[in-house]
């Protein structure tokens, strides 16, 4: 009994920190399922047919629901993501990311921003299973991005492995995504569905539940079914 207390005193330590981790996790699975509609919302009915077509395609999605950046000269960047894995039966839970860097350069003003990447490859979605993944740094990676509409993205663009879809409030002159470091966050996985589980394990093998990732599921779901 006295080997015991002090396994159990350990235990109860971790109890608030994973309660904590596991909220954490709830509030940016809540903010991606709300950026999904402004992310779409001023897309016109040709575009939204397209990113619906294209989403089918995909191996997966990473959304970010806000990416501050700000800076003069030096500019920071910084925000969660979570990516989900699309597969026949439809899309999986929920793997936590944190996306950050800095850059130099002109860069100046604040900037609040909501990103959707598309995984469009195996090879992208490999990319984003390791630890560590940095925008356009990865040289067998190609990362591209649509414009203010999806129209007419057929060509470059639609043959980079990642292709993303950003929504921005606010001036930022000279900044981009190219440096962004995408890191795991394997803790949160572990709060979040209660047991140690890898990205990989969560995105492309199904493994995870967790109710709370059920409505940001179901808003991708509809978005990715075509229109009639």
């Amino acid at each position: 009994m006295r080997r015991l207390l002090p396994l159990l005193f350990l235990v109860l330590l971790a109890l608030p920190a994973r309660a904590q981790g596991r909220e954490e996790a709830q509030i940016l699975v809540d903010q991606a399922a709300m950026a999904l509609p402004e992310l779409v919302g001023d897309l016109d009915s040709a575009s939204r047919d397209q990113l619906s077509l294209l989403l089918r395609e995909a191996r997966g999605v990473l959304i970010c629901p806000r990416i501050l950046r700000a800076g003069f000269l030096i500019g920071g960047r910084g925000g969660g993501c979570v990516l989900m894995g699309r597969e026949p039966w439809g899309w999986s839970a929920p793997a936590f990311y944190g996306l950050g860097g800095i850059g130099f350069g002109l860069q100046i003003g604040i900037q609040d921003m909501a990103l959707m990447m598309l995984v469009r490859t195996e090879r992208g979605l490999r990319a984003l299973m390791e630890e560590s993944f940095t925008l356009g740094g990865d040289l067998g990676v190609s990362v591209a991005g649509f414009g203010a509409t999806l129209q007419g993205a057929t060509t470059a663009a639609l043959g980079a492995d990642l292709v993303s879809l950003a929504r921005a409030r606010g001036l930022f002159v000279g900044a981009s995504l190219e440096g962004a470091l995408l890191s795991a966050r394997p803790g949160w996985l572990a709060d979040y569905y209660g047991e140690a589980l890898t990205p990989r394990q969560v995105v492309v093998e199904g493994l995870g539940r967790n109710p709370g990732a059920d409505r940001l599921r179901a808003l991708l779901a509809r978005i990715t079914a075509p229109t009639r």
